[in-house]
């Protein structure tokens, strides 16, 4: 993907999203690994209603080259892709059913693995301490809880900020959408569920990691 196709790609994607009701207002944020630095959206900036040529585009480094200015997540976006090194798209929205199950006492996974899908195409979304938004220290955290469970053999393509919503990355922007999708419908079922279900067992999580690669 080039950089035009990659800014076209950000505000469809972003379109979309605000659309079907996955993001409002100004909250979330998308960006793109480019050969030669970084596409984000603008802070401030509505996801529905994204200018191409406006989208922040920064250096390697961070430094800002054109458009607009850039979202105060960059850093942790840019942390994001630092520690996995598959990661093109990064997306971060404030979805509202992943939201509400982060306003009590959240820790440890943010949901037990109650679908197939979710396993397979979620997998793990450990929950991060609250941090306002833009604080250098929740970078810090996301890039330690990815280390973490790298080094136990699960990668992660999802973490969930305590009150404000969750970041998810994948190769390309559809793939990204897709994991955000899958988490916030994972969430609404959650909440829905009364008695709460009991997780998939040790042997159905392995079934799919053997017949569908799952990296649960």
């Amino acid at each position: 993907m080039n950089e035009s196709q990659a800014r076209q790609e950000i505000c469809r994607v972003g379109r979309s999203l605000f659309e079907r009701g996955y993001v409002h207002a100004t909250a979330g944020n998308i960006s793109v690994r480019l050969d030669d630095g970084f596409l984000i959206t603008p802070t401030d900036a509505c996801l529905g209603f994204l200018d191409p040529d406006a989208l922040s585009k920064v250096d390697n480094e961070g430094r800002q080259v054109s458009g607009a200015p850039a979202s105060k997540t960059l850093a942790l976006h840019r942390r994001i892709y630092g520690v996995s090194r598959g990661a093109g798209c990064v997306i971060h929205t404030h979805s509202t059913h992943c939201v509400a199950l982060t306003l009590g006492d959240p820790h440890g996974d943010l949901l037990p693995p109650i679908t197939p899908y979710f396993v397979m195409k979620v997998g793990h979304v450990p929950v991060v301490p609250y941090f306002r938004p833009g604080a250098p220290e929740a970078a810090d955290a996301v890039s330690e809880l990815i280390g973490r469970y790298a080094a136990q053999g699960m990668p992660l393509r999802a973490v969930m900020l305590t009150r404000l919503g969750p970041n998810v990355w994948h190769d390309t922007p559809a793939q990204a959408m897709a994991v955000l999708e899958e988490l916030e419908e994972t969430a609404r079922l959650w909440q829905l569920a009364e008695p709460k279900p009991q997780p998939l067992s040790p042997e159905d999580i392995q079934d799919l990691r053997t017949t569908f690669g799952a990296r649960w």
